[in-house]
């Protein structure tokens, strides 16, 4: 049986690419088998955006549903620990090499977690590929989000050429390394000592050469960077952005952008403690739903003095 449902059109050669961050982000639709058409590819989604077109897609068998997971490259983490449901979830994706349960929550000043291996390799190290880049991620080493693969690509995108960014939060570099084409300089910050081992990992794998690792805190930032300024800043610490603002409003340029990332329960939660420190333009807007009372958003913050 066919039905019409929203599907995105990507090209045969990105396709695989393409499925595997639709499966990231939970859209892709597994009830309907993708479509070809010429020399694209059109996957079906349970959630349409710009662009994406209805197309009369061929329903696939009904199968027993895997058990909730998010995938980080070759790595699937469980909500549940069922040895047995993560055997099955293992052999049905032949690009998995390991599940993993959590074992804790995000914890600490280096915002990571520990986990148990119940099937596969006994690692939480992966690869993971996004527009393009390939990442080195070690899951217990260092705190790595593949829901902002979107979000870094909307930065890449806004960015002109020859601007000098700081990424102050940059864990293993996905935001640095994804801006670099477009920058003089990209300088990457993070107190994690072992996401700096893997974010320098990364850099040579995407051959940026113009990104800079700093193992500092990020508070401390004007006074090891006391002549730096910055056409654009990255603060993706989303569960408390507010203690370092001073330091990047310091650090921005007048006419800089900031982009800020916080988790909050209601729409303009930090637009008081943003007021008070510019006089330009913020955008906020969503970025995915964190949980039934939090959303993670973003605020794009144009600095007038």
């Amino acid at each position: 049986m066919e039905r019409e449902q929203w599907c995105r059109r990507v090209p045969k050669t990105g396709a695989e690419q393409v499925r595997r961050q639709l499966i990231a982000e939970g859209i892709l639709d597994t009830t309907l088998r993708p479509a070809s058409d010429g020399e694209d590819i059109l996957f079906p989604v349970t959630e349409h955006g710009e662009g994406d077109i209805l197309w009369q897609c061929r329903e696939l068998p009904v199968r027993a549903p895997l058990p909730r997971h998010e995938l980080v490259g070759g790595i699937a983490i469980m909500q549940d620990e069922d040895v047995e449901e993560a055997r099955r979830l293992l052999a049905s994706r032949p690009s998995l090499h390991t599940v993993l349960g959590g074992e804790s929550p995000v914890l600490g000043t280096y915002r990571t977690r520990t986990y148990r291996v119940l099937a596969g390799v006994a690692t939480t190290r992966t690869i993971v590929t996004e527009y393009g880049l390939r990442l080195a991620v070690d899951l217990e080493e260092a705190y790595f989000s593949p829901r902002l693969a979107n979000e870094r690509n909307r930065i890449a995108a806004l960015m002109h050429p020859g601007e000098r960014v700081l990424d102050m939060f940059a864990g293993v570099g996905p935001f640095a390394i994804a801006c670099a084409p477009n920058a003089s300089i990209v300088y990457a910050c993070d107190l994690n000592p072992g996401a700096i081992r893997l974010m320098d990992e990364n850099i040579r794998m995407n051959r940026r050469t113009n990104v800079i690792p700093v193992l500092a805190d990020a508070c401390h930032l004007p006074g090891i960077l006391p002549h730096a300024s910055f056409d654009r800043i990255i603060m993706n610490l989303p569960m408390d952005p507010a203690p370092f603002l001073d330091a990047a409003f310091t650090l921005a340029r007048d006419g800089a952008t900031i982009h800020l990332y916080a988790l909050q329960e209601g729409e303009g939660a930090l637009l008081p403690a943003l007021a008070a420190r510019t006089l330009g333009d913020i955008r906020e807007h969503e970025v995915r739903s964190y949980s039934p009372t939090q959303h993670h958003a973003v605020y794009d913050i144009d600095v007038l003095r």
